[in-house]
C-alpha cells in the first residue's frame, strides 16, 4: 500500500525532473508536521502541464503510470488526493496556456480515466455536491 509519505518517492523514480520542485516544496513547508499534500499535487499538475506545453510528452506515460499506481495501490488518502488534488487540477483550464486538459486523456489508465470522468461529472453538476 502506498502512503502519503512515499507517494512522491514513487514519482521521482520515474520523473527525476520533478525533484527540484519537490525539494523547494519540502523546504518551504519543512516546519510543518505534515506536508500539505494537495499543494504538492498542484505543483505536480503544473509540472505535467508544463511538460505537455513543452512537448516533453515521453515522460507523461511514466508519470501517469504512477498516477494509476496511486489509485490502485494507494491508501484512501492517496487515492482521494490523487483525484481531487491532481486530476482535478489537470482539468483546470486556467492552468493550460497553450494546451487543453483533453490532450492529457491519452495517458490515463483505466482507474485514472474513470476518476477523470467522475471529476468532469461533478463539475458539470451531474453528481450532487456533498
Amino acid at each position: 500500500m502506498i502512503s502519503r509519505l512515499d507517494m512522491f518517492d514513487v514519482l521521482m523514480e520515474v520523473d527525476p525532473t520533478f525533484q527540484p520542485v519537490w525539494d523547494a516544496f519540502a523546504d518551504k513547508w519543512r516546519d510543518q508536521t505534515e506536508l500539505p499534500l494537495y499543494l504538492a499535487l498542484g505543483d505536480l499538475a503544473r509540472h505535467v502541464i508544463g511538460k505537455l506545453e513543452g512537448g516533453q510528452v515521453r515522460e507523461l506515460q511514466h508519470i501517469f503510470a504512477v498516477v494509476e499506481r496511486w489509485l490502485a495501490d494507494g491508501d484512501e488518502l492517496v487515492r482521494e488526493a490523487t483525484t481531487i488534488g491532481l486530476l482535478e487540477d489537470l482539468q483546470n483550464r486556467n492552468l493550460h496556456k497553450t494546451t487543453s486538459p483533453d490532450q492529457l486523456k491519452q495517458w490515463l489508465g483505466p482507474r485514472s480515466a474513470a476518476q477523470w470522468i467522475e471529476v468532469e461529472r461533478f463539475w458539470s453538476g451531474q453528481i450532487a455536491k456533498a
